[in-house]
């Protein structure tokens, strides 16, 4: 199959055809998703490595992500790739297992693969990388990690906002005994959620006592967390975990020591991945807009034409909305 045989088959020039893949030159909508139809309908792929030989543009984007077990990069990562399929550019993707050296050695590889951007999804960074990738002419956007700059934009979520919205709701339903769950606390943007939990308890809920429990992220890290803090004997009556992918894994162990929730201890999550609606009980939580992010990310790193993004040299804060399920409710005897 050939690029001209996809032109005869949409009734265009090859040209058009051309500036389609390369995302150059003025094409109308209408043709660009012609074009882009009649490829897939003909098995039509280019040679990448050729293209990028004579254009310097690989159509590919690289992300690179601290866990693609959690669901919360998948669903990131999935709106991504839709995005660039619709124009035309394929997504790599790597996972970093929130090290450093590991972020470290897929940024080079990335660019070793000549990605036309790069998206950063990650907790852990060394600050000589993000200097270093701020001034990279090649578009970056950074999530919870990194700062804009002339060719890249950083994406943020308030977790102390969210957290805090968390504690007050637990706090006006009664509960004065909770915790915190989390992993990988010596990481800044992990570190800052347990510090926003302490914080709220200090600041709105005065008679009410706290604690945090750490351990890797994953629903068995939430599990292990959960049983140590049930063996210290400090009897929380809720539980606000650092996202959903744990709370699955702590209301398990509080199942497994003969623990009602919510009756017992309540449990709120954070990020409104698609499993928390179908956990026993579904779980409130914390929304993270996972398609809006990744729409950003293609919004930023997508340019037609090599011209600048609108998001570039820009921080975008999102602001977690509180979703309550069954998983909460007032301790006993309230």
């Amino acid at each position: 199959m050939t690029l001209k045989e996809v032109a005869a088959r949409c009734g265009v020039s090859t040209a058009t055809v051309s500036r389609v893949l390369n995302d150059t030159g003025r094409v109308k909508e209408a043709t660009r998703a012609r074009v882009l139809r009649a490829m897939s309908k003909l098995n039509y792929h280019p040679n990448i490595h050729a293209r990028t030989l004579a254009h310097g543009k690989s159509r590919t984007l690289g992300m690179i992500v601290s866990n693609l077990r959690n669901p919360f990069f998948l669903d990131i990562f999935q709106v991504l790739e839709a995005d660039a399929h619709e124009r035309g550019f394929e997504v790599l993707v790597a996972n970093t297992d929130y090290e450093s050296k590991q972020l470290l050695t897929q940024v080079r590889l990335m660019r070793g693969r000549s990605v036309d951007g790069l998206a950063v999804i990650v907790s852990e960074m060394e600050p000589t990388l993000m200097k270093e990738l701020s001034e990279d002419p090649m578009p970056v956007v950074f999530y919870d990690v990194g700062v804009p700059s002339a060719t890249s934009a950083s994406i943020r979520t308030d977790y102390a906002r969210g957290t805090r919205r968390a504690v007050e709701y637990l706090y006006s339903l009664g509960h004065r005994r909770m915790a915190f769950v989390g992993h990988h606390s010596a990481l800044e943007p992990l570190n800052d959620r347990r510090r926003s939990f302490e914080a709220a308890i200090a600041e709105c809920c005065a008679d009410a006592r706290c604690t945090t429990v750490v351990d890797r992220d994953s629903p068995a890290g939430g599990e292990q967390a959960t049983r140590r803090l049930l063996a210290t004997g400090f009897g929380p009556t809720a539980l606000i975990c650092v996202n959903d992918f744990m709370a699955l894994g702590a209301m398990k162990a509080l199942r497994d020591a003969g623990l009602a929730v919510p009756r017992d201890v309540s449990v709120v999550g954070y990020d409104n991945i698609s499993l928390s609606g179908f956990a026993c009980p579904p779980l409130s939580t914390l929304d993270v807009p996972r398609e809006r992010i990744g729409h950003l990310l293609g919004e930023a790193l997508m340019t037609a034409g090599g011209t600048p993004s609108p998001l570039w040299g820009r921080e975008i804060l999102i602001e977690p909305e509180l979703i309550i399920r069954d998983s909460t409710a007032p301790p006993a005897g309230r």
